[in-house]
């Protein structure tokens, strides 16, 4: 089976959720100093913001305003993650995804209008529900719908359109700065979001549901319907190996995915979903200008060197792409620890040392280069593998829980470390992936080139 016009279209709508995720993951990095400046919070501030910079001033932690900003988008993709799964499987993947949508049209027009930091950190975490969503319920609905020859590729197009989103994000960052929009500056540069939203809105109604799921609400004739637009060789023979898996699951309505015989899937999606923040990723690309910033670079060069490392990222996971159904999962997983444990140890050298500064650009562009090729083109893919199909939503949100959990801490966290020693930070991430390639080498299966049944099969232990 090779996909079809059908299975492309399908996939590619699904993963345009992935481009507003990246997005909205580093374009805070480019608005976030001008935010603090407009906000200057005081102890006489009134509702969230006065309560929180109390805080901050009592602990004398200048920095946790700036973190809430940006950790308060990334709460909601908890939030979103975790509530996802159960919609999803309820409802099903393409209708949620069509609320997400709509989630993430408010909150970029939201945040243009913000008219105080309150307002804006609800609609930031309005944008953050549809992130986690969407991270959940994109690589599921491609996951059930490729075949297993091109899973990998094809559930990958997800990574591909965050990475995508990043380096748009970055990039219009600085074309936006190059504009001198005065206090309109930050305000576009959140704003412009609601162009891919209202596109990725419109392309969810021309998508089918998932046949899997459709049989999991015994949608026979549906399921038959999609198996064929979709391609399938014999669509006959896969709608049977699926009715019979979800028999042989013994699964039951609105099955919960906290049992113990779906304890090694749940062990797989918690430790990806947790290693992939502890490697650091999201706290540099957050923080990226403020990194260069200690560095001793200018705003202005600080933009390019994000585009510089946001092009690595996409080119790498592009590459990830091409050799994730040939090397396996497991084997990217391990390239990349390692790669990214040795930049990363670098990192903390260049600010422990205050030397070197001339090496950050490059010693980031080549974590970026093995974190891309390696977590970023893999965790997606994993997840929803690793779960049989009448809990896949479910799981998946376990994981993405995990990820954006993990995330959420790092974010409210790392400046706060940072400006008390810039190389502590990336001396604990460097020890993490160095703890996750051990992990990844004694405890994860290879699942590459295997039919999800097949691997139900393999990983739920009775």
């Amino acid at each position: 089976m090779r996909p079809n016009f059908y299975l492309m279209k399908a996939t590619v709508s699904g993963a345009l959720g992935g481009l507003l995720f990246g997005f909205d993951t580093a374009v805070i990095a480019g608005a976030i100093d001008a935010i603090t400046r407009l906000y200057r919070l005081s102890d006489t501030t009134q509702g969230l913001a006065g309560a929180i910079n109390a805080l901050a001033l009592h602990f004398h932690l200048a920095n946790v305003p700036q973190g809430i900003t940006v950790f308060i988008a990334v709460a909601g993709t908890v939030v979103g993650a975790m509530c996802a799964g159960a919609i999803g499987q309820k409802l099903g993947g393409r209708e949620t995804l069509r609320i997400t949508a709509i989630f993430y049209v408010i909150s970029a027009i939201g945040c243009m209008l913000a008219w105080n930091w309150d307002s804006l950190l609800v609609f930031r975490f309005l944008g953050g529900l549809g992130i986690g969503a969407s991270s959940v319920l994109g690589p599921v609905y491609i996951t059930e719908l490729a075949p297993a020859k091109w899973r990998g590729r094809m559930v990958g197009t997800f990574q591909v359109n965050v990475v995508i989103g990043i380096l748009l994000a970055y990039a219009s960052n600085f074309a936006i700065r190059t504009l001198h929009l005065g206090a309109w500056e930050w305000r576009v540069q959140l704003g412009v979001a609601a162009v891919p939203a209202i596109l990725f809105l419109i392309l969810l109604f021309g998508i089918p549901r998932s046949p899997r799921w459709s049989v999991s609400k015994d949608r026979i004739d549906e399921a038959m319907h999609v198996l064929k637009m979709m391609g399938d060789p014999d669509p006959e023979a896969e709608l049977a190996d699926i009715k019979l898996a979800l028999k042989e699951s013994h699964a039951v309505a609105n099955e919960p995915v906290f049992q113990w015989k779906y304890r090694y899937p749940l062990f797989l999606a918690i430790t990806i979903g947790a290693f992939n923040q502890l490697a650091g990723i999201n706290a540099i690309l957050y923080y990226l200008n403020n990194i260069f910033a200690s560095a001793g670079f200018s705003q202005l060069s600080g933009d390019l060197q994000a585009i510089a490392i946001g092009a690595t990222n996409l080119l790498f996971t592009l590459i990830g792409m091409t050799l994730i159904d040939r090397l396996g999962r497991k084997t990217l997983l391990l390239i990349g620890a390692a790669g990214c444990a040795s930049c990363l140890g670098g990192v903390a050298y260049v600010f422990l040392s205050n030397s070197h500064q001339a090496s950050l650009l490059w010693l980031l562009i080549v974590y970026i280069a093995f974190f891309a090729v390696s977590q970023g083109a893999v965790i997606w893919v994993y997840i929803g593998e690793v779960f049989p199909n009448v809990v896949r939503n479910k799981g998946q949100s376990v994981g993405n829980s995990s990820h954006w959990i993990m995330n959420a801490a790092i974010a409210l966290i790392f400046p706060i470390l940072a400006a008390k020693s810039g190389g502590a930070p990336f001396v604990f991430f460097a020890v993490m992936t160095l703890v996750q390639f051990v992990v990844v080498l004694f405890f994860y299966p290879e699942t590459k080139g295997q039919t999800l049944e097949a691997l139900q099969r393999r990983l739920v232990k009775a």
